[in-house]
């Protein structure tokens, strides 16, 4: 018998390919649909609510590089709960695991699934409101069919991963497309006097810098695979945010 200790490692199965999938796929979920109509009613104007996501969107980028360095210098998959492990003891990563687990993720997954199944069943009721019920039960069936792809395997949920991917992409296509082609077309109303109206309340722009925050929520998902990602010392992490 050989009773040389081996350490349990996970298979490293996730390339460029399907890490650059993973965070594309996460982040462009339902937020990006939802959020910008929020954005624009609660701060006032088109020019502050560009202005919004402009701002969230550097704080993302440089939040993004921080886990990129995270990423290649700790090679352990848990994301913040391993990097608050290794900085700040046990008592700390438990609290982080602690509320993800009982409050962050559970809310968050709630949230997108709902928004989910509201979506689509929608053509199923065009005239007459949709049972709260139905909603329900098609986000529950979405959570446990993505629970059950996520526990296969590696490579079932990146093949998932990566065809979702490709449909959000499309759509966002479809609709940055629409709105050039309207643009062209000279539809620039909404681009004069673009901060004409804009909320000055620190409640209201806070709540507008949430919401963009949101749509960009999921740039931080690849550090949670990190010992299945292939050659993350190599500069996985920050070829995938170039290709991101």
């Amino acid at each position: 018998m050989d009773n040389t200790a081996k350490k349990l490692q996970l298979k490293s199965d996730v390339g460029l390919i399907g890490g650059v999938s993973l965070i594309a796929g996460v982040m462009i979920g339902s937020g990006i649909f939802m959020s910008p109509q929020t954005v624009l009613l609660n701060i006032g104007s088109p020019g502050a609510s560009l202005v919004s996501w402009a701002g969230c969107g550097l704080l993302t980028m440089l939040a993004s590089l921080s886990y990129t360095e995270l990423g290649t210098v700790i090679h352990e998959s848990g994301g913040e709960y391993m990097y608050i492990l290794r900085t700040s003891g046990n008592l700390m990563a438990f609290i982080c695991a602690f509320i993800s687990l009982l409050v962050v993720r559970p809310s968050s997954n709630t949230g997108l699934a709902l928004s989910f199944a509201q979506n689509a069943v929608a053509p199923f009721y065009e005239d007459c409101e949709i049972p709260a019920l139905v909603i329900k039960s098609v986000a529950a069936c979405g959570l446990v069919l993505l629970t059950i792809v996520n526990c296969l395997n590696v490579r079932s949920s990146m093949a998932v991963t990566t065809i979702l991917m490709v449909v959000k992409f499309l759509a966002l296509a479809v609709i940055s497309i629409s709105g050039v082609v309207s643009l062209i077309q000279g539809s620039t109303e909404n681009l004069q006097n673009a901060f004409q109206g804009t909320s000055s309340s620190t409640g209201v722009i806070g709540m507008s810098f949430y919401q963009c925050l949101w749509a960009y929520d999921g740039w931080n998902t690849l550090n949670s695979v990190t010992e299945e990602l292939k050659h993350p010392e190599n500069g996985f992490f920050s070829h995938s945010l170039g290709a991101v």
